[in-house]
């Protein structure tokens, strides 16, 4: 036999090998007699919905067991609301499973994102968002993360006594922060010393209350040494939206601490008249 024929030969040999292999793992053949049959899921899941869970995974899976591609399969799982992390497996003879990490929400962030508790951002897209979470609305870069974080804790610690709770943070591109209340209040705290207002502001709130029969409407903390209350009409009902709230108003009364300074959005200074000291 010549060489030729001795060549031939062999690579006729292998291609009766190897093209079988290759149609098995490319799913040309074989899904029908090594099937995928069971998804097993592993982790705690509860906000990922497991319809579309499988249905993200049904396509991959139909390639059979030595077909399917994991990373693709991995990288659908991965896309679905509310997942943090996911992999991938196949168990022989007929298992695909999945675990998944999922995100824990702690606050929407903005309009479009949500805030796990460790941190990070994902989207929202999709998602069912918790009535119950506080929302951000921060125009900031995301390193101010842990800023906003630190006044939302701070600030509920401070509230908590009176069983008020922060349902709302925002931190405008001047660095002015607010915050709305669970009790429809709007807090406007400004730049500087924002935690020393609160402070100052939840300590004397009980006795403010106490003294006027009409709900608070809004608290202007921009004073050095005092605020500005603005007392509504009527109760007004809370609202994720701020701007949902009722616009009744009575005139604002200034607060004085002891001082007369009072720091504008500006940044400037002016005077203010007294109405009363405050102990």
């Amino acid at each position: 036999m010549s060489a030729f024929l001795r060549i031939a030969a062999w690579m006729i040999a292998v291609a009766l090998v190897v093209l079988p292999v290759i149609a098995v793992l490319q799913g040309w053949i074989g899904a029908e007699r090594w099937p995928l049959r069971t998804l097993r899921i592993g982790g705690d899941l509860e906000r990922v919905d497991e319809q579309k869970l499988r249905a993200a995974v049904l396509p991959y899976a139909r390639n059979g067991f030595f077909a399917i591609r994991l990373e693709d399969a991995q990288a659908a799982v991965a896309k679905l609301p509310w997942v943090e992390r996911a992999e991938v497996r196949k168990r022989w003879p007929d298992v695909v499973e999945v675990r998944i990490v999922e995100h824990r929400p702690f606050a929407r962030w903005g309009k479009d994102q949500l805030l796990s508790e460790d941190g990070d951002l994902f989207p929202l897209a999709g998602a069912e968002v918790p009535g119950s979470l506080p929302r951000f609305d921060v125009d900031a870069p995301a390193a101010r993360i842990a800023d906003v974080v630190a006044l939302y804790n701070e600030a509920s610690e401070l509230f908590a006594p009176e069983g008020v709770r922060v349902r709302e943070v925002s931190l405008d591109r001047r660095g002015s922060w607010s915050l709305l209340l669970s009790n429809g209040v709007r807090v406007v705290v400004g730049s500087q010393e924002a935690r020393l207002r609160l402070a100052r502001f939840a300590r004397l709130l009980p006795g403010l209350l106490a003294q006027n029969p009409q709900p608070l409407a809004r608290a202007d903390l921009r004073y050095t040494n005092g605020f500005a209350l603005t007392w509504g009409e009527e109760a007004v009902a809370v609202t994720p939206a701020p701007t949902a709230m009722a616009r009744a108003r009575t005139p604002a009364r200034r607060i004085a601490l002891g001082g007369r300074g009072f720091e504008r959005p500006d940044g400037r200074s002016s005077r203010i008249t007294n109405h009363g000291a405050m102990t």
